[in-house]
């Protein structure tokens, strides 16, 4: 198995960030009078607009206004990060080092949408690593469907099998193995579960601990 290129998540895999999506996500719901709780905010993770609309009307009603929650959301998470700035996760700049040095090429699946992405990976100096950068809005059907990692390899003209997806959550786990990328699971604010267990190739505790997967694979 020759793996060509690794393929990034963004938010809880790059950027400390899903704590402030879980955070505000149910701050902003309760704000607006729907009940969300910390365990709905975690099964939002790496969720497309296209399927987050359906499981918020499932859990609060039919009235429950998504994009008046995410809109809000999306302020307060801007007023906290513009203070206190964005984290990146432990071994993010080691990682992409070793494989800059050791000719892998790269890119960047996130569920959010292009702009999102395009500040926050400025904001911590490697938005030039990547070669391509695809996020949820630029496809119908985002994660947990696997089309977004799908046209990550199409973009990169490589087989699924040649490339490493790297993921946090459950949402994205199921979106990169179902496209047939060899995936490699590094948790974030859960552990994974039996069925992320079958998914994965391998789960890593951080980052820079991927470079030992990628040696292993030799």
């Amino acid at each position: 198995m020759e793996i060509k290129a690794v393929i990034f998540d963004m938010d809880g895999l790059m950027l400390d960030t899903e704590k402030l999506l879980v955070k505000y996500w149910c701050e902003a719901a309760n704000k607006l009078g729907f009940p969300m709780e910390r365990r709905h905010a975690l099964a939002l993770r790496s969720f497309s607009r296209k399927f987050a609309i359906p499981q918020l009307k499932e859990w609060f009603g039919e009235d429950c206004d998504y994009m008046a929650i995410h809109d809000l959301r999306v302020k307060l998470m801007k007023e906290y990060t513009d203070v206190h700035g964005i984290e990146k996760k432990q071994g993010l700049d080691a990682l992409l080092d070793y494989l800059t040095s050791h000719g892998y090429r790269t890119a960047v699946a996130t569920a959010t949408n292009i702009e999102r992405a395009e500040e926050y990976l400025k904001k911590i100096g490697v938005y030039d690593k990547f070669e391509t950068i695809i996020c949820g809005n630029m496809l119908e059907n985002g994660k947990p469907c696997p089309d977004i990692y799908l046209y990550a390899c199409e973009k990169l003209g490589l087989e699924p099998s040649q490339c490493m997806a790297l993921e946090d959550s459950p949402n994205g786990v199921k979106s990169a193995s179902s496209a047939g990328c060899v995936t490699v699971m590094v948790p974030d604010l859960t552990e994974p579960e039996e069925e992320q267990l079958k998914a994965v190739y391998a789960v890593a505790p951080s980052l820079d601990k991927v470079i030992d997967v990628l040696e292993n694979m030799k």
